[in-house]
């Protein structure tokens, strides 16, 4: 084999670890702005298997090794995203369960992800599973989560910056609840044909949340996941997603990753599990995507607001 043939066949192998040393070196030379009141996301889709609570740890994980002081609520009973973040989530755990059904401070329930030493989680057990029943008859069934959150925020002695709810993928009391706890809606959607379906199910849900329930909720962040940039179908669905939805779409996209998939199984995220590798540069440049956006728009604002108050004098 010639030197030219070599040099063809490793250039992409080449480009592609140009390109990750790259964004990693723009990753280590900027910095993530931290926002001045706690945002509280809800992670959903009612499309199963789109990478939600994959999404969920990944950008909790990546904001907390950026500086943030981050909380992931586990509202989904089979408890994954409490694995992946390495905490406890047996039967006699504390649990988010003992928070909606009977009233415990959610403080008394959180526990350190050893992840990162500002990354906390409130833990799912098998308990969960039944809450969708037990809260039926529980008054203010739909508020049970936003008021213990709004106590937790309110007592706590160092500020959050950012909460995390992964809720199930149905629309049930659980998912209720994390819309009515939430101001901002997350959406993970999978770069494949039909990523769309069922999109405007969800949708429809927000708007009778906010109608009924929680009207300062929004839909601020689509990201891409489980992209294949190889393919003509993936970059067909981005621009479809992105003509539907041309502001709420971040720019980054979430590559399909052997890494990212296996990491929850080690009880890691893949931030730590394999911190240089493509998945973990991507939820970290979509993490500081996230926050950089919300610091451009309240600097906007902020402007806005003063102009505003500069024309009325």
């Amino acid at each position: 084999m010639s030197a030219t043939s070599v040099a063809e066949e490793t250039s992409p192998l080449m480009r592609e670890i140009l390109d990750l040393t790259h964004r990693r070196k723009n990753l280590a030379q900027s910095t993530v702005p931290l926002p001045g009141t706690t945002r509280v996301f809800t992670i959903s889709n009612q499309k199963g298997g789109v990478g939600k609570t994959t999404t969920t740890v990944n950008i909790a994980a990546a904001l907390a090794k950026s500086g943030a002081r981050v909380l992931v609520i586990d509202l989904d009973p089979q408890g994954n995203a409490s694995t992946a973040l390495g905490v406890d989530h047996h039967a006699e755990i504390p649990s988010v369960y003992d928070v909606l059904i009977d009233e415990f401070p959610l403080a008394e329930v959180i526990q350190k992800s050893p992840e990162f030493d500002t990354l906390f989680c409130a833990p799912s057990t098998i308990h969960l599973a039944g809450a969708e029943i037990e809260l039926v008859s529980q008054v203010a069934r739909e508020h049970r989560l936003r008021t213990a959150l709004e106590q937790f925020i309110a007592d706590a002695e160092d500020p959050f910056h950012y909460v995390f709810i992964d809720c199930p993928p149905s629309l049930g009391l659980l998912t209720i609840n994390a819309f009515v706890a939430a101001k901002e809606v997350l959406i993970p959607i999978q770069a494949e044909y039909y990523a769309l379906e069922g999109l405007s199910q969800l949708l429809n849900s927000i708007q009778l949340i906010q109608k009924h329930l929680n009207p300062p909720l929004r839909l601020s962040t689509i990201l891409l996941t489980m992209f294949d940039g190889r393919t003509n179908l993936a970059h067909q669905v981005a621009d479809d997603v992105r003509a539907h939805f041309p502001v709420e779409v971040l720019n980054t996209v979430i590559p399909r990753a052997v890494r990212i998939s296996e990491a929850p199984s080690f009880g890691q995220t893949v931030i730590t599990h394999d911190p240089s590798g493509v998945g973990s540069i991507s939820y970290l440049e979509a993490a500081a995507e996230i926050a950089a956006r919300h610091a451009k728009s309240a600097k906007t604002h902020s402007n806005t607001a003063t102009l505003t108050e500069g024309a009325t004098h």
